[in-house]
């Protein structure tokens, strides 16, 4: 019968929420567990992405509180930086792309006017985050600690932090470069994506701006073109400069000096250099063919077309070093052997003597290469012209690593010579700047887009406020503090100490309009959505007090946190507050101590270089050592077939309609078993409803057993107390590093098979099978709770009669006085010999088979591989295996058969059955299969001992593989 998933989630949710299954309350006689996800930002609608850790979340918590812990699993959201401040005035300015956007997502159209103010939108999307998905995925959450980081009390909590962050000398200010929306001001640029709409993985490159003095010129003020470049110390190699024919270029007076550059590099280079005033646009054709002093190695170079400079990166001009720049040698080659295009310049009245005469210059001694790297890799890789940008790409990086780091300065090299290229690059660029040959110049490798639609440039920021997490003393404790915690997957626990010695300061507060917490220093300044997400898993033990009115925002003063949190200022805070806050405050004192520290904080991938660094090192810098976390947990990506499926984008179907599509449980049971949580999945529509399928196919099994009517004890039944407890064991195994995967492989695949196959041998024993069922749907309740409890409630099998739910009964362990690995090995036998039937009728080409011959081993068989079984565990020399079984008299009369067969185990140890029985357990179980065996392929069987046959089979079957005869 089809299962109506929409109401039984319902009801199950209403009644846990009744019941408030997810409150956690200080209780010293239980053990405690603390887990949070990473609170989203409020960045637009959620999708079936996130709801894969979500999901994690949950069934960990689920799993901990079925194991008698008390647990704590709170939840907020993110709304801090520009997202509210952005889709509010997409509102206002009636952008259809996000009213349709809102629409398609559920909101509902008389909504749309009230979310034209900032504070509206939060509002909006905390009530969708909290009822619309994480109730309606059935989450035990405790609701009353819900935050958002909007609000006035969060703000006091992040106000106390940056003062114990100064306390601890980790707040500096100093110059800095910073990446900042031209509307919005400065705005976080990295793979979270938290702030900007496009670009999370663009890199901050700083710029060698080269100004190469233009000849021929008339003007009062000389001219220089400036080509921005990454590599100074390459500047020897120089042949020419190229500019784009088709950009626009703009004359700027730069501290009183004439530069031409593109306008896309004027315009970002104001945001740079106090003194800079755009001029009159520049006809690049006419800069064509004229020469350049080339700044450092004064020689005059030309200036060449090329339309592969990107006006946007970079000053729009490229100095050209084909020796080991592969682009510049491409490019070169193609002007002197590309007809079409020597042609266009000719007609240009372009000299085509200046382009033959250019000849490579050697530069760098590079490991593996002789005297021209890019020419070499160019020709190794086949590249034929500029399009192929991929191989072009692989090329650079090639070239750009092998000479970096084992790269020597050749002669030619003025002062540099016998230099490595690491100290030449920086001495270059040392020596260009002391000498203003050059300047520097900060950009973006790739666009980036703010949530506003507007561009993210790189702003200098005179006085900006940084956390030092450079300081020694924080790092080196936090990567000891990595040793101790329980971080999945192993990889990342021992990537982190690298990423923790290579995260240096990070800027922590941003001028202008923003949603977030004041800076307690200074209130123009608003602190930036990364630092306030460091300490906030401790702030949830205190919000439920605020929201339900026991704290009042005024009393959440600095003597308050220094209290709750670090056990300080108990006497100065007695002074301040009445009698009866006092005792709440006692109350929260406790709930801290209890609760944490933080048991496992689970986040996406984006998080290992993000937020999971600051969260530990902010934990170490303010908190005692006991409340530093115990765990992280990191899970993978969702995708859409096309790549990655984000909140503001789309790419995924909205999670409302995907609910009442495949079921809630459906989708959890997707997240838990389509693949490690530690790899990418594809979001599939089919593969969903597999396990839709699944699922149903399960609740029609539950109807099977429940017509069960008699309790018919048979050998079967310790079989399946065996297995149903081996299985127990894996699973259990398995979530000691929480891989939930096991567990739903076991529970929704294994288990049913063992169910099947028992009824379908004729296993009829009710009791037992109830018995089984009862932990089977505990099993189940992490993954797939709404369909656990409702099989609970519909054939009443909840094993604690004290509890009215499975969500809060125990967790199934191993029984192992159940565990009778003979009878494993004897249904084993029937199944293994089910299988060779169906291969020995496909072999013979017989559709219907008249009678089947099955023939058990010999006897000496047995106890000759229980020996050999022994002998391998110490050994693996064949000689002195066969020196040993052969001392048994019985076995030296078939000297040479025991040893091949001995050769063959220790070739192929697979050949050795796991479990030996005898000759007599065989037998009988064949036997008593009989007419199972004969029912399934509907002829006669006969069970034969190999000792009364003179068939060839009989003597090659062996212990655990019968030997088969059809006719």
């Amino acid at each position: 019968m089809t299962i109506n998933w929409e109401d039984i989630q319902n009801k199950w949710q209403s009644r846990w929420q009744k019941a408030n299954l997810g409150k956690a309350v200080f209780n010293q006689n239980k053990e405690k567990f603390m887990m949070i996800f990473a609170y989203p930002g409020i960045s637009g609608f959620l999708h079936v992405g996130h709801m894969r850790g979500f999901s994690y979340t949950d069934a960990i918590c689920r799993l901990e509180r079925l194991k008698g812990k008390e647990v704590l699993f709170p939840v907020g959201t993110h709304a801090s930086g520009n997202h509210a401040f952005s889709f509010a005035k997409k509102v206002r300015d009636k952008d259809e792309d996000w009213i349709n956007y809102l629409l398609s997502n559920g909101c509902p159209k008389n909504k749309i006017k009230d979310l034209k103010k900032p504070e509206n939108i939060i509002k909006y999307f905390n009530d969708v985050y909290v009822n619309d998905y994480w109730k309606k995925f059935g989450f035990l959450v405790d609701w009353d600690r819900f935050t958002c980081t909007t609000n006035k009390d969060y703000e006091k909590f992040i106000q106390w932090q940056f003062k114990k962050l100064q306390q601890h000398d980790m707040l500096i200010q100093k110059p800095y470069f910073a990446t900042a929306c031209t509307n919005c001001g400065p705005v976080a640029v990295d793979a979270s994506e938290t702030d900007i709409s496009k670009g999370g993985n663009a890199e901050k490159n700083e710029y060698t701006l080269l100004k190469f003095k233009l000849s021929s010129d008339n003007q009062e003020k000389t001219d220089y073109l400036v080509a921005a470049t990454l590599r100074p110390e390459t500047i020897y190699g120089q042949t020419n400069l190229w500019i784009n024919q088709e950009s626009q270029y703009v004359r700027v007076e730069v501290e009183g000096e004439n530069w031409i550059m593109s306008r896309e590099a004027a315009d970002k280079l104001v945001y740079q250099i106090d003194d800079v005033l755009l001029k009159e646009d520049i006809d690049p054709k006419k800069l064509i063919g004229k020469n350049v002093l080339a700044p450092g190695i004064n020689k005059e170079i030309p200036i060449l077309p090329a339309d592969f400079v990107n006006k946007k990166v970079g000053s729009g001009i490229v100095t050209c070093v084909p020796s080991d720049a592969p682009n510049d040698y491409v490019a070169l080659r193609t002007l002197k052997e590309d007809q079409t295009k020597r042609n266009q310049l000719k007609n240009q009245n372009f000299n085509l003597k200046i382009i033959d005469q250019i000849k490579l210059i050697p530069i760098i001694q590079s490991k593996g290469y002789n005297e021209f790297p890019a020419k070499e890799i160019v020709e190794k890789l086949k590249i034929n012209s500029l399009n192929d940008k991929e191989l072009l790409d692989q090329a650079t990086k090639e070239i750009y690593k092998v000479g970096f780091h084992s790269g020597v300065m050749r002669d030619n090299c003025g002062q540099f010579s016998g230099m490595k290229v690491a100290e030449a690059k920086e001495g270059m660029k040392l020596y260009l700047l002391e000498n203003n040959k050059a300047t520097i110049f900060h950009d973006l490798s790739e666009e980036v887009i703010c949530r506003c639609g507007a561009e993210v440039i790189i702003k200098r920021i005179d006085d900006q406020w940084f956390i030092k997490y450079s300081d020694n003393n924080i790092t080196k404790k936090a990567k000891e503090h990595v040793k101790e915690m329980n971080i999945y997957p192993k990889e990342y626990k021992e990537q982190l100490p690298k990423v923790l010695d290579w995260f240096s300061d990070r800027a922590c507060a941003r001028l202008g309009s923003w949603m977030g917490s004041k800076f307690p220093f200074d209130e123009k300044w608003t602190v930036e959505p990364i630092s306030d997400s460091t300490l906030y898993p401790a702030f949830y033990i205190i919000s439920g007090y605020t929201k339900r009115g026991e704290l009042q925002v005024k009393d959440l003063t600095e003597n308050f946190f220094d209290y709750i949190f670090l056990g300080k200022q108990e006497d100065k805070l007695k002074k301040q507050v009445n009698e009866e806050k006092f005792k709440t405050i006692i109350k929260i004192k406790q709930e801290f101590d209890y609760f944490y520290p933080l048991d496992i904080n689970l986040g996406g991938k984006e998080h290992k270089t993000v937020h999971f660094p600051v969260f530990l090192m902010n934990h170490v810098a303010t908190l005692p050592h006991e409340k530093w976390p115990r765990g992280i947990f990191v899970n993978w990506w969702v995708t859409g077939r096309g790549g990655k499926i984000s909140k503001s984008k789309g790419g995924a179907e909205p999670i409302p309609q995907a609910m009442e599509k495949y079921g809630v449980d459906a989708m959890r049971f997707y997240y838990s078993h389509i693949g490690s949580p530690h790899v990418d999945v594809v979001w599939a529509e089919e593969t969903v409803l597999h396990y839709k399928n699944a699922l149903e196919k399960i609740n029609s099994l539950f109807e099977e057993i429940n017509k069960i009517k008699t309790n018919k004890k048979s050998s079967l039944d310790t079989w399946l107390k065996t297995e149903f407890n081996v299985s127990i064991r894996k699973i259990n195994e398995g979530l000691e590093v929480y891989n939930l995967r096991e567990l739903s492989s076991e529970t929704y695949f294994s288990i049913t098979e063992l169910f099947r196959w028992y009824m379908r041998r004729g296993g009829r024993n009710k009791n037992l099978l109830i018995t089984l069922i009862k932990r089977w749907v505990t099993l189940m309740n992490p993954i797939t709770p709404h369909l656990s409890e409702e099989l609970a409630e519909k054939y009443d099998l909840i094993e604690d009669k004290g509890t009215k739910f499975v969500s809060n009964s125990n967790w199934p362990q191993t029984n192992e006085d159940e565990i009778d690995i003979e009878s494993q090995a004897n249904e084993d036998l029937v199944k293994n010999t089910i299988s060779g039937m169906r291969n020995v009728l496909k072999l013979a080409k017989i559709e219907q088979a008249k009678k089947f011959k099955i023939f058990i081993s010999e006897k000496w068989l047995y106890e000759l591989i229980i020996i050999i079984k022994k002998e391998l565990e110490i050994t693996r020399n064949l000689g002195e295996i066969i020196k040993k079984v052969l001392q048994n008299e019985d076995f030296k009369i078939k000297g040479k058969e025991v040893s091949k067969l001995i050769g063959g185990f220790i070739k192929n140890p697979s050949r050795m059955p796991k479990v030996v029985t005898s000759q007599e357990s065989e037998f009988e179980t064949l036997n008593s299969a009989k007419k199972f065996l004969s029912d399934e392929f509907n002829c006669k069987i006969e069970i034969i001992i190999a000792e009364d046959s003179n068939e060839n089979k009989a003597k090659q079957s062996m212990p655990g593989k019968v030997g088969i005869i059809v006719e």
